[in-house]
């Protein structure tokens, strides 16, 4: 009997304590659930959090956009200004009066082209946009040795003679203040434009006598200094109008 009685007793005792062990066990697994609810949990909120950030970075990026854009537009107005205000925009005079060619100017492009009819000949330039050259006073000072031609501005001329029958003749010249020089000399076939019937040699290694009567040649038709200095002056003007139209079209491209 008394070791019931014992017995009884301790369970009494024990049953305090193994109700509040479930209890802290239960809690414990409560507390894991909860836990690893919580890992889990925030993903749906990090999900839910993306679209928002990312539209504000979108609108940081088009806000950078367009005041890059509008830094950009005002630099080019500025510049689109000052090129008109510049003398090289400025107009040539009016075509002088003993100018043999009709002026085939088309904006956009990067060469003029001449025509004219001489005895039977059609007579056909192209003009290319001139190669500057600046300093050029300090660069024939500078220069001691005599047998080397300094630098000098300089305009490209392809000038090309034909008739109605035959071969024609392709000059390739540069035009020079006051001198123009004859760099090669060609016979095309009449049948095809790209297929050379015969080139010959070096045009400097042609007789000195040949070489004078071909500069003659040219004169007479129209290629003459009177000629390309004016063509000179004619394509630095175009030279500046074409950056400007060039500019405009990039202003318009932005403004877009």
């Amino acid at each position: 009997m008394a070791f019931t009685s014992i017995l009884r007793k301790t369970a009494n005792s024990l049953a305090p304590l193994a109700i509040r062990l479930t209890r802290v066990q239960r809690n414990y697994h409560s507390c894991i659930f909860t836990a690893l609810n919580h890992g889990f949990q925030p993903q749906q909120p990090t999900v839910n959090r993306f679209y928002p950030n990312t539209l504000h970075f979108s609108t940081a990026v088009d806000s950078q956009k367009s005041a890059s854009d509008e830094s950009l537009l005002r630099v080019i107005e500025s510049e689109i200004q000052c090129a008109e205000e510049s003398d090289e925009y400025d107009q040539a005079e009016g075509t002088p009066s003993e100018f043999p060619f009709k002026i085939e100017d088309t904006p956009g492009l990067q060469t003029i082209t001449l025509t004219r009819e001489y005895d039977g000949e059609l007579i056909k330039v192209n003009v290319h946009m001139p190669d500057l050259v600046t300093g050029e006073g300090e660069a024939e000072d500078d220069n001691d040795d005599d047998t080397e031609k300094p630098s000098k501005s300089n305009v490209p001329l392809v000038v090309n003679v034909s008739k109605k029958d035959g071969p024609s003749l392709e000059f390739n010249c540069t035009a020079y203040p006051d001198e123009i020089t004859i760099d090669s000399l060609s016979v095309r076939n009449p049948n095809s434009e790209d297929e050379l019937a015969y080139e010959g040699p070096d045009f400097y290694d042609l007789d000195e006598n040949l070489q004078k009567a071909f500069h003659k040649y040219l004169e007479i038709r129209g290629i003459k200094p009177s000629t390309t200095n004016y063509l000179h002056e004619y394509m630095i003007n175009k030279d500046g109008r074409e950056y400007i139209l060039w500019l405009k079209n990039l202003k318009k491209f932005i403004e877009e």
